[in-house]
């Protein structure tokens, strides 16, 4: 009985050191980025750290949100006014700019709360701002026109989470088997592949950045960084969905669009020799009997802000459509 105790009381002390060491990984390793593509926050207070006195509370006569978006840029809304500006996670360390603040070290960061922590020159001592998350519904952001409405994107772990009984399963199944037969039997075959675009460069440059949706609806997306590994993000959309996306593709113009677009001036071809170095950017997408390949040499914008290659503003829509999917949680 005694030794049955002990046993006991070793599995218990291995078991919450390794809960323990889980969820405090984040705060020795660094923050995921995908925590935070995508997500909307509101602010609620301001703490001081040392003393845990609220110095500020967010009421009717002060409104802060944020917004992190999935092309590294983040809108703000501050009682009125919109604002923004480029974002980077490196570890813990957010680099946004609000007020005169530039960077802002991450103390909590979940499906619910977002708390970042920062010092002044000429203070002493840590403060917090505390936000907590909203939905898009409750947010002042106003998705672009070029966007498509929200895709529904679920990961295999939570359509298990919806069956309910065997009986459910079953039937689900069954469903679905015959929905496959008649969207993806006898749909048309597609195939979408987004690869590149941005800059080699900065703290943690981007090694490798692809999307690959497949005519099943299955989502890969590959991302790696020089600091931060392979990282592999898997979903599924439905056929319909990819059907109304591909409307949009063509309603955008894209299987009439040029084979490459590149550098029609010259200090456009003098950008692709200075650094951070642009990669170019191919997309390929399929439909059919139509399959089209666009490049482009230099996309994105730098720290200049300049659009060097001259492209069609419906390829912009097309491509910000696939990383919407893509980085959707």
């Amino acid at each position: 009985m005694k030794n049955n105790t002990i046993y006991t009381l070793l599995l218990l002390m291995i078991f919450g050191t390794s809960l323990l060491a889980q969820k405090s990984s984040d705060l020795l390793w660094g923050f995921d980025e995908r925590k935070l593509v995508e997500t909307k926050w509101k602010y609620n207070y301001t703490l001081q750290k040392e003393t845990n006195t609220i110095l500020h509370k967010a009421d009717k006569d002060y409104q802060y949100y944020l917004y992190f978006r999935y092309d590294k840029t983040f809108q703000q809304y501050l009682n009125g006014q919109f604002s923004g500006g480029s974002w980077q996670l490196n570890g813990k360390t957010l680099s946004y700019k609000f007020r005169d603040i530039d960077s802002f070290e991450i103390a909590v960061l979940n499906k619910g709360n977002l708390v970042i922590e920062f010092q002044q020159s000429n203070a002493l001592g840590k403060y917090q701002y505390h936000f907590s998350r909203v939905s898009s519904d409750k947010s002042p952001f106003i998705k672009p026109a070029y966007e498509l409405p929200d895709v529904i994107v679920e990961t295999k772990a939570q359509k298990r989470a919806k069956r309910k009984s065997w009986l459910r399963l079953l039937f689900t199944r069954k469903k679905k088997n015959k929905e496959r037969i008649n969207l993806v039997g006898n749909g048309k075959y597609i195939s979408i592949e987004l690869a590149g675009g941005g800059y080699y460069g900065g703290i943690n440059p981007v090694i490798r950045d692809y999307i690959h949706i497949k005519s099943n609806g299955r989502l890969i997306k590959e991302f790696k960084s020089k600091k931060g590994g392979l990282q592999v993000h898997k979903a599924y959309i439905s056929r319909i969905e990819l059907e109304q996306f591909m409307e949009y593709v063509q309603a955008q113009g894209f299987f009439e669009m040029e084979r490459i677009y590149d550098c029609d001036d010259l200090f456009c071809a003098k950008r692709k020799t200075k650094s951070p170095k642009p990669i170019p950017l191919r997309l390929v997408i399929a439909y059919g009997n139509k399959r089209k390949i666009v490049t482009v040499t230099i996309w994105g914008l730098d720290k200049n802000k300049v659009n060097y290659v001259p492209h069609p503003k419906g390829l912009d829509n097309i491509i910000y459509a696939i990383q919407e999917m893509a980085n959707r949680q």
